[in-house]
């Protein structure tokens, strides 16, 4: 995966837009090779953004979840580069 990919998408159940995070180089090693299991498995798990906040995600929620590059037009909670913080803002 290339260090581009560091995009957390998730589709939840509920419907609506998606819900985008930009995750650090950590959580995105870490999450990579157990993202499959905590689908299956509903699991939570907290992940580190990129701006240095963390998140939890309730994975039983998520109806589908895929890393990918961040596309142009979309915005990202945990970007360095997003003004304020936390949802809404």
């Amino acid at each position: 995966m290339s260090d581009s990919q560091r995009t957390l998408i998730l589709h939840l159940a509920s419907g609506g837009e998606p819900v985008v995070f930009t995750l650090s180089p950590k959580s995105v090693k870490s999450l990579k090779p157990r993202l499959p299991v905590l689908m299956a498995s509903g699991g939570v798990d907290t992940l580190e953004l990129e701006d240095g906040n963390a998140v939890a995600v309730n994975f039983g929620h998520v109806v589908t979840a895929h890393l990918d590059e961040l596309p142009s037009h979309v915005r990202a909670y945990g970007s360095p580069n997003r003004k304020g913080s936390g949802f809404g803002v």
